[in-house]
């Protein structure tokens, strides 16, 4: 029997950036019923876990403050206001979970959903038309100290100082040098965060000459050819330790420098933000260039999912788009043109906004020289750090555990099979998938959903493996794509007792434990 969908649209919007909210207010031009879905702003406790963002606990406690955060999500984003006033339906603190067609393991779904909730409850929405603006998320690489709170990636970084105003940093060190680095960095100042240095792998800077022109007459220092070596802080960072790189990657200990700050915002790249589009079945190939894997689209950006169309940095990101926001809208428009046409809507010149949205993809970075400055960028930290550092913070699994296939510490097994249990061993069986290696050592499964580790991982295997990280198949996704409180889900109140005591249903590690159940208490 199949389920009947009581909540409808014509064109659902996901994501109320520059990309989805130009989508959203496109597709209305052109006739269309648009309702624009975004999750913004988050719940304290949804951030708190780093969703979907590397927040790194760097939030004020005005984040739990709902109606001041609507406020401030509202006036940072003046497209959101400009798409209620063409008729969109525009749901903020909403988070899609899933997404579901009426294909293979879903036959019982009449027309296309998508899994929507609040703090309040959950529900389906069907749609005609599917308009996909997810953006992107920050690539993360490990060292020691990176549990300690303040160490957190660029894009939460710039969404807490932007939309939030709720960024707690005072002193900051921004590893990278490219535009998001930069650009990221200069935020910082205009907030008035101090930037103490912006390290680097690369011998020279790899962003746009007048932004780092404008850093360097702020005062700031570029430490090129240097790596970190660990952050250094009990449950707060309170330095970092940097050491210079020899032209073969190899640290020299003898150039230690311990530089104080209580932030370290990684800005080594973004990873475009597909669990969306992998949920409703589009087709996605690897590219180092936009970021890793990416959907594949057409000129008119719709997905080999038909109906399905996608935009911004959730389509492919390069440096290019930190500056030029024009790229995202000019995607999005497209998109939400060929959103309405797909419905039957007579609609403009869909050429001519092609040329717009796609004149800028030529500035994409090679994508040979991507993924090699994100290699180096590891060999130095396993090279300064070791193989002990934890790849997978969640779930405390090392870089040796990943790489030996060992089970988790807590489980106590041991014997011969596990001994000889090992890399070479899964290679004599074929190529290793990251999905079997999160059943054997429950890298990637922990409450961030394997935000902070996927791209480590992955890199580690074909490290291992001696292959390319684009011959390593993408971990697969399950709804939900999102924590969903435990009262959406049931529909009773919870006790108190679990109110109390829910951080212990996620496992922390115990350096972790204090500092959440203390959140906010000396933020």
């Amino acid at each position: 029997m199949r389920r009947s969908i009581g909540d409808e649209a014509q064109v659902v919007v996901v994501g109320g950036g520059p990309a989805g909210a130009s989508a959203a207010i496109e597709a209305a031009k052109w006739g269309a019923q648009v309702t624009l879905v975004d999750e913004n702003p988050l719940d304290q406790s949804m951030m708190a876990l780093d969703i979907p963002l590397y927040f790194g606990q760097r939030m004020m406690p005005t984040v739990r403050d709902k109606g001041l955060m609507l406020q401030r999500v509202v006036s940072a984003n003046q497209l959101l206001s400009e798409a209620q006033e063409n008729g969109v339906e525009v749901l903020l603190s909403t988070y899609v979970w899933g997404s579901f067609r009426n294909q293979e393991n879903s036959r019982q779904i009449s027309r296309s959903v998508l899994g929507l909730a609040d703090q309040e409850r959950s529900r389906l929405l069907g749609y005609d038309a599917l308009v996909l603006a997810p953006g992107a998320r920050d690539l993360v690489l490990g060292f020691p100290g990176r549990h300690l709170a303040g160490v957190m990636g660029a894009n939460a970084a710039a969404s807490l100082m932007r939309s939030y105003q709720a960024m707690t940093s005072k002193r900051m060190v921004v590893l990278g040098s490219g535009d998001l680095a930069l650009s990221t960095a200069l935020m910082a100042l205009e907030r008035g965060i101090k930037v103490e240095a912006i390290v680097d792998i690369s011998s020279e800077s790899r962003g746009t000459t007048a932004l780092k022109d404008g850093l360097e007459d702020a005062g700031v220092d570029f430490q090129f050819s240097h790596t970190i070596k660990e952050a250094k802080g009990y449950r707060e960072v309170r330095s970092v330790v940097i050491e210079r790189l020899d032209d073969k990657l190899r640290p020299n200990e003898d150039s230690e420098q311990e530089i104080e700050c209580d932030t370290i915002c990684l800005a080594l790249g973004l990873v475009p933000s597909v669990e969306l589009p992998y949920l409703t079945g589009c087709h996605l190939n690897f590219h180092a260039e936009l970021g890793g894997f990416v959907p594949q689209i057409d000129q008119q950006m719709e997905t080999t999912a038909g109906g399905v169309f996608i935009a911004g940095d959730g389509a492919g990101f390069y440096e290019t788009m930190v500056s030029n926001p024009d790229i995202a809208r000019d995607q999005g428009r497209l998109a939400g043109m060929a959103a309405a046409g797909y419905l039957g809507l007579k609609v403009g010149d869909k050429a001519a906004a092609f040329r717009e949205a796609s004149i800028s993809s030529s500035h994409a970075s090679d994508g040979g020289k991507t993924a090699e400055y994100l290699s180096s960028w590891l060999s130095s930290l396993i090279a300064a750090g070791g193989m002990e550092v934890n790849v997978c913070q969640c779930e405390e699994v090392t870089r040796r555990e990943l790489l030996n296939i060992a089970p988790p510490r807590y489980l106590g097994w041991s014997g011969k099979e596990m001994d000889t249990q090992s890399m070479d061993t899964l290679l004599q069986d074929g190529p290793v998938n990251p999905d079997q290696l999160k059943r054997l050592t429950r890298a990637g499964m922990g409450y961030c959903q394997g935000r902070r580790c996927r791209e480590e991982v992955a890199m580690l295997v074909a490290r291992s493996s001696g292959i390319e990280v684009s011959q390593i198949p993408l971990a697969s996704y399950r709804p939900p794509v999102r924590p969903l409180p435990l009262k959406v889900m049931w529909p009773h109140e919870e006790s108190e007792q679990v109110r109390r005591d829910w951080v212990k249903w996620f496992r922390y590690p115990a350096e972790q434990l204090e500092r959440v159940k203390g959140y906010g208490e000396t933020s």
